[in-house]
């Protein structure tokens, strides 16, 4: 079998408390293999396994983080755990984002800025020009706004409830957002990549978008994150997929699937 496909054992190395439902676990990692800005892990809790957005790369330190949010059970054990417990972690797994030109725009929701996060690093180490419009309910959930401003990073921030920044959704805020930018990349609560895909394709600026969909395998075998009939695979051609193979995905944007499978509307 595949070490890759086996679960290794790792110690929590250190733990950031980023907000009041988000932590990051970082971990100690040898880089056998590259990880890419948003490719995923599987993480195994020796109860349960789920999948989980790499938000650190770092290889000068040797460390991976995870940004996890308190939403369940799976996750609320994790959250529970303190630095030198041990998680089992496997992959990196599926395709992660590609940077191209000079002028970088990210446009995150939630804990949708865990990988654009590691995205954001990774463009201004190689001495790009990044743009940001970081979006979250209220200002306590807005997340990385220190780490993005230490790296260079030029910020907007958008909250549904007016508490810091523009008052409404990114895609609202993002039609009053200036500047010229080569490509974008987008991770969030699907109905807002939905709306700021459409804004963009528009603008003609080349976008990449990070799904997430329930997962078993990881490794493109069991069907469970497959979208519609096209044959893509969230976990195998995807987590990340540019808005013109999106635009061949009917339920992108319009409905999402249960544990089960069944459609459920976002709207």
């Amino acid at each position: 079998m595949d070490s890759m496909n086996v679960p290794e054992v790792l110690e929590i190395k250190r733990i950031v408390e980023e907000s009041e439902s988000v932590k990051t676990f970082i971990f100690s990692w040898d880089f056998r293999q590259e990880v890419r800005p948003g490719q995923f892990v599987m993480v195994w809790d020796f109860r349960d396994e789920k999948p989980m957005s790499v938000s650190l790369i770092d290889p000068v330190r040797s460390e991976i983080g995870i940004s996890i949010r308190r939403v369940g059970e799976f996750t609320g054990r994790v959250h529970g755990l303190s630095e030198g417990d041990l998680l089992g972690i496997r992959g990196p797994y599926g395709r992660g984002f590609e940077l191209m030109g000079r002028d970088l725009l990210l446009v995150g929701g939630g804990i949708g800025m865990a990988p654009l996060a590691a995205l954001a690093d990774e463009a201004t180490a190689r001495g790009m020009r990044v743009d940001a419009l970081v979006a979250a309910r209220t200002a306590d959930e807005l997340l990385f706004l220190d780490r993005l401003e230490a790296a260079g990073v030029n910020i907007s921030t958008c909250t549904d409830d007016g508490s810091c920044g523009f008052k409404g959704f990114a895609h609202e805020r993002l039609l009053t957002l200036e500047g010229n930018h080569d490509m974008a990349a987008v991770c969030g609560p699907e109905p807002m990549m939905f709306q700021v895909m459409r804004i963009l394709d528009e603008r003609s600026v080349p976008v990449q978008l990070s799904l997430e969909r329930y997962m078993k395998c990881a490794v493109g075998i069991c069907g469970q994150c497959c979208l519609d009939d096209t044959g893509f695979r969230v976990c195998a051609e995807g987590p990340v997929f540019w808005s013109q193979e999106l635009s061949r995905v009917r339920e992108f944007g319009r409905y999402r699937r249960d544990p089960a499978g069944r459609r459920v509307p976002w709207w």
